[in-house]
């Protein structure tokens, strides 16, 4: 997916119209999902897997149950620190209201179906693909193998 970079008012009135499967203002800046970008990625077949906080996951879920949650945990506060401030995308002042943020965060991940501990990347990122390869072979993900089998079943073959 891309991003948009537009005014103030037309995402507001973008948000309005239901545009977004999910948006927040964060830290003065609005972020949202377009629904049509994620719908389309999914009838393709793909994944969708979307950097979110904590609202916007919450959105998701809440619009799409079957939504899979993962929280992705640094393994510290003082790591978080380190990786925020050498993005050096943030100020100083910004860096400190997203560092208090970062209790509440913590709590909320209770609430996500997976939490990935973000220390070794290599590692996080083959706990990343378990969960994918899981959730994809969920039985209510698979239905449709068991109504093919069924509809292809003896006597129901392909002809020759």
């Amino acid at each position: 997916m891309h991003y948009f970079f537009w005014s103030r008012e037309r995402f507001l009135e973008a948000a309005g119209r239901g545009y977004f499967l999910e948006w927040a203002e964060v830290y003065g800046n609005y972020y949202g999902t377009p629904v049509a970008e994620v719908e389309s990625a999914l009838k393709a077949g793909s994944d969708v897997l979307l950097d979110l906080d904590i609202r916007g996951a919450r959105q998701v879920k809440e619009k799409v149950p079957d939504a899979v949650l993962i929280f992705i945990l640094p393994p510290s506060l003082d790591a978080l620190h380190e990786r925020i401030s050498r993005r050096g995308t943030e100020t100083e002042q910004e860096r400190r209201l997203r560092l208090e943020a970062a209790s509440g965060f913590l709590k909320a991940a209770r609430d996500f179906d997976y939490i990935v501990l973000n220390d070794i990347l290599e590692e996080a990122g083959r706990v990343l693909d378990a969960i994918i390869t899981a959730e994809r072979c969920r039985t209510s993900r698979q239905l449709h193998l068991i109504d093919d089998l069924m509809r292809t079943g003896p006597g129901r073959g392909k002809e020759e």
